[in-house]
Parts: C-alpha cells; sequence; structure tokens
C-alpha cells in the first residue's frame, strides 16, 4: 500500500517515524513551505521536512493545494492512502484523490473539540479526558466517520506542552494500528454522534490569551495551564505585558477587587480573582526571559 503523509509540526514527526518503523510504504511526504523565523528571520524547516529528510523521502512543499503542478505531482506518487497530522485544511480534489481515502488523526475524543486547538481547550475548559481519533476526511472540518479512539486521563496541574506530549504519542500508536485496519480492509468507520452538545477548539487569538482577572480562581488557573508554554496567557502589569506559564491557587477571598496584585517585593506577587487569588510562579517579563517569581522581582520593582 502506498502511503502518502502530510503534515508540518513536531506533533506530526512521532506518527511519520511510527509508519516508517512498522514498514509501511511512505512514498512521499507533504509538509508546509520553508519560512523565516525567530528574530534573525533565518530560513526554517518544518520538523516533518527534517525528518523527512534524514529518511530520503520525497518531499512536496506547495504553497497552495489547488495548484495544478502540486496535484499532478501528488497524483503521480499514486497514492493508495492519504494520512494527515497536524497540517491543513484539504480540497476534496485532494482529499478524494487516494483509492482508499485520506484519514486524519485529531487530539481529541471526536466529536467533541472540533478545531484548531483541542490539546489547549481541553485543559481551559478543565476537562478530565481526552484522547486522539482517527477519521476519513470529508468536506466539513473534523466531522468525518471515526475508525479508531483512544482515551488519556488529564491530571489536575497538567499544563498543554505535557499533555501535547503524550498525546503525540498516543497518536502515533493509534494511527499505526489504523493503517493496519485499512490495509487489510478491516474496519468499521462510524459516523460520529450529532445528537449532544459539541464544544469545539477555535485557534487560539492573542486577546483570548490576555488573562480576565474576573473569573473564579480555578478558570483562571486552567486557562494558564490550558495556554502553557505556547502562546502562553498574560497580564499587564505597570504598563508592562507580563507571560503567565504556571501558577498556584489560594482560595482565600474578601473584598479586594478582581485583578488587584499584592507582592513583598521579594518572594511572592499574586493576583486577586472572583473569589481568591492566583500566586505567579513562572513567568516572562515583556523584553525579558523566562524566570521564576523571584528572579523576576529582583529586577522588577513593585510598589
Amino acid at each position: 500500500m502506498r502511503i502518502v503523509f502530510m503534515g508540518t509540526p513536531g506533533f506530526a514527526v512521532p506518527s511519520l517515524a511510527a509508519l516508517i518503523n512498522a514498514g509501511f510504504n511512505v512514498v512521499g511526504v507533504v509538509t508546509a513551505p520553508d519560512r523565516p523565523a525567530g528574530r534573525g528571520q533565518q530560513i526554517q524547516e518544518s520538523e516533518v521536512k527534517k525528518y523527512a529528510l534524514s529518511k530520503n523521502l520525497p518531499i512536496l512543499q506547495p504553497e497552495k493545494l489547488k495548484n495544478p503542478d502540486f496535484i499532478n505531482e501528488l497524483k503521480s506518487l499514486k497514492a493508495d492512502l492519504q494520512v494527515v497530522v497536524a497540517f491543513r485544511m484539504l480540497p476534496e480534489i485532494i482529499w478524494n484523490m487516494p483509492v482508499k481515502g485520506t484519514i486524519n488523526l485529531h487530539a481529541s475524543l471526536l466529536p467533541q473539540y472540533r478545531g484548531a486547538a483541542p490539546i489547549n481547550h481541553v485543559i481551559i475548559n478543565g476537562e478530565k479526558e481526552t484522547g486522539v481519533t482517527t477519521f476519513f476526511l470529508q468536506h466539513e472540518i473534523d466531522t468525518g466517520d471515526i475508525i479508531q479512539s483512544a482515551s488519556l486521563s488529564i491530571s489536575d496541574d497538567e499544563n498543554a506542552g505535557q499533555l501535547h506530549d503524550r498525546l503525540m504519542e498516543l497518536g502515533a500508536e493509534v494511527l499505526v494500528n489504523t493503517v493496519k485496519l485499512i490495509e487489510n480492509n478491516n474496519y468499521n468507520s462510524i459516523p460520529q454522534r450529532e445528537d449532544e452538545i459539541i464544544k469545539f477548539a477555535p485557534k487560539l487569538t492573542k486577546e483570548f490569551c490576555r488573562i480576565n482577572w474576573n473569573k473564579p480562581t480555578v478558570e483562571v488557573y486552567n486557562h494558564i495551564r490550558g495556554l502553557s508554554p505556547y502562546p502562553t496567557a498574560f497580564t499587564t502589569i505597570k504598563d508592562k505585558n507580563l507571560k503567565v506559564f504556571s501558577s498556584k491557587m489560594l482560595l482565600v477571598n474578601n473584598n479586594v477587587a478582581p485583578g488587584t496584585f499584592e507582592s513583598d517585593g521579594k518572594t511572592f506577587l499574586k493576583f486577586k480573582t472572583a473569589d481568591g487569588y492566583l500566586e505567579l510562579i513562572d513567568v516572562q517579563l515583556e523584553g525579558k526571559k523566562r524566570m521564576d517569581i523571584e528572579s523576576l522581582l529582583r529586577g522588577f520593582k513593585i510598589n
């Protein structure tokens, strides 16, 4: 079975590696074009491209997926199956090309948390469980028939980065099992249920990352860990943005207005929420490096 793999970030690399290690015939890799990144704007290759180069796999990097030259090049690979992990939304002419279809690995238990940022939103919403799902692509995003899924629990102090890494490994395992089932025509795909209230996982905007201290303590706590380490929740102090990577809940209520901060200027900095406080642990002040709160307070004087 000839397989074309489509993916870009680090999340997709273990899935591609797992397919290779399982002996599947990956005949091509489609990934994002090289882009300038970082302070020096050096040209950067995607993590998937770096891995594909190490395995001498043919690589396609289309700017536009409907470009006729790309479509013809993709057709020439004669894929029986296309596998998508953390890539762009595909036009029908692409996902409908292989005889066995195109499958996607999604980092949630579909139909819940359809969208671009499921790992972040499950933590932000205080979920205790999530997982991964493989499904066949169709017109509406993340709505195709489910092939396989697997779940795992979310701990109360886990952040998005930690959950990302666990789902990345679980996803690679489920993907290989799914491809084996498809290769042997031994699967039963199931339509997604639409008779329940569905939570979505839209793209994260900068304004969404701003901390709302008027919310209950646990909601702000979940918001911070759900955006850590990237893109990171932030607040404003002394006219500077302060990214917050981790915090500690202090469920002590009083009549102080939400958003008010308190500090001894040396060891702690805490903000009032609707029903308590959050003590900041790991932060990054605008223009500075990431550091613990004591290091911040040594160089940033707070009255």
